[in-house]
């Protein structure tokens, strides 16, 4: 599972079985479509999972946060994430 930084501030989340490649077709416009039009892109979050549904169980998880939660897990601050996950009224 990765996260990309896009040239506008926002966030990609995706998950991958070779990610040296995945980003090189990221980069070349030839990845997704939402990263197509956010160029250039830098890799800011990835982790490793032994199986890729479980990555891509993750990826649509991290999908769901808010830009708060993706930071601090960008920034290795997960002791955050639980009150981050509380819903604000």
């Amino acid at each position: 599972m990765y996260i990309l930084r896009c040239r506008d501030g926002s966030f990609y989340v995706g998950s991958t079985r070779d990610i040296e490649r995945r980003l090189a077709e990221h980069a070349s416009g030839a990845g997704a479509a939402y990263t197509r039009r956010r160029l250039p892109v830098e890799l800011v979050f990835s982790q490793y999972f032994d199986r890729i549904d479980d990555a891509y169980v993750s990826e649509k998880q991290v999908q769901g946060w808010s830009r708060a939660k993706r930071l601090a897990l960008i920034d290795g601050r997960t002791e955050l994430l639980p009150e981050l996950s509380k819903k604000r009224f």
